[in-house]
């Protein structure tokens, strides 16, 4: 009798693709993006794919949209933000508000995707039915990646709270200002930044980025990743000068937020369509 094949693949010790070969010729394929996202399994020489219950896929859906229009609204706000900022249209305060709601927004897009993770449908390992686990508000998954890059990336939205709040404070010093201020906002793009590489581990199935132009959930990584990388440049050009008490260069710095932001409105707008 012949027996089940299967075939893993994935970057180090993730595996984001399992692909079984069944007796009869057909075969099952597991991808964790599209499980997770879509809840569903590729089946080839067969009906099409074979999609969970109607319990998790409603769950899918909400969750995604509720994540879709959180990056939406935030990334609007941090543009707006990054506007007032540049172009005097406001006090610094103003600007300051209009940031932190934007992270508030930013903040909750992480959590449900992070939310929509741990309680997608998942494999139990053999290529049969998707199935949905028991609702949870947490679970820890590291060797999950796709539990990973958005645990990093809500962790990254918590930083930047941090770096949001502190802009409030008075009376710093250019030390303070570096420290509290500046310090965490390097430290929220570094983590959006290995959020992103971690999503590209994903969907191209090894440690090194790829390009699938036909596939949406690249497009939303990749669009993601390029606000990450103009919130970096923005965060490097916002170092106050010790000796001047000035930035590196505001314009720079605000630019690179608003640009930045503009991504992750168009990748939260992008994932609305990324559903079951």
């Amino acid at each position: 009798m012949r027996r089940v094949e299967q075939h893993a693949e994935g970057a180090g010790p993730f595996v984001t693709r399992r692909t079984w070969i069944l007796p009869e010729g057909r075969t099952t394929v597991w991808e964790s993006r599209l499980a997770r996202r879509r809840g569903v399994l590729a089946v080839g020489a067969g009906p099409g794919p074979a999609s969970a219950d109607a319990v998790g896929l409603g769950r899918l859906r909400r969750l995604n949209l509720i994540a879709s229009v959180a990056f939406v609204i935030g990334g609007a706000l941090f543009a707006v933000g990054a506007a007032v900022a540049q172009f005097g249209s406001g006090t610094a305060t103003l600007s300051a508000y209009i940031y932190f709601t934007g992270g508030l927004f930013f903040s909750t897009g992480g959590y449900c995707a992070l939310l929509q993770v741990v309680n997608a449908p998942r494999h139990s390992g053999e290529p049969g039915p998707l199935i949905t686990p028991r609702w949870t508000w947490w679970r820890y998954e590291p060797m999950n990646v796709g539990w990973l890059s958005t645990a990093v990336l809500f962790a990254g939205t918590l930083v930047f709270a941090v770096n949001l709040l502190d802009s409030f404070l008075q009376g710093l010093t250019v030390q303070q200002v570096n420290r509290l201020i500046w310090s965490p906002d390097v430290v929220g793009c570094v983590l959006f930044l290995v959020s992103g590489h971690l999503a590209f581990v994903e969907i191209c199935h090894r440690s090194r980025p790829c390009v699938r132009s036909r596939s949406l959930g690249w497009w939303i990584t990749a669009v993601n990743q390029l606000g990450s990388v103009l919130f970096m440049v923005s965060a490097l050009a916002a170092f106050t000068r010790p000796s001047t008490g000035s930035l590196v260069n505001a314009t720079i710095a605000n630019w690179g937020t608003l640009t930045g932001a503009l991504c992750f409105s168009v990748g939260g707008a992008l994932q609305a369509l990324e559903h079951p």
